[in-house]
């Protein structure tokens, strides 16, 4: 019955709590949104959020692969 209390009906926000902007791509690694888009997201309306919901899937690409961090690096010193 609480739970009747908050919901409400329009889309949930993508957030993952992985905050995190990436460099290049200036994408959050977690929801995918740019910083602009998370500002706004209390201000948009439902047919906005959802459409932007819709294209986060296709931004998963621009967010590169890290290459193994700092024991990747350390690997490759111990090969040299």
């Amino acid at each position: 019955m609480a739970d009747d209390l908050w919901s409400r009906g329009e889309p949930n926000s993508p957030c993952v709590k992985i905050c995190v902007i990436h460099p290049e791509a200036k994408l959050c690694v977690g929801c995918l949104r740019s910083i602009g888009e998370i500002a706004a997201w209390g201000r948009m309306s439902a047919e906005e959020r959802q459409a932007l919901l819709a294209e986060l899937p296709a931004r998963q690409p621009q967010i590169a692969k890290r290459r193994g961090g700092r024991a990747a690096r350390a690997d490759r010193r111990s090969k040299s």
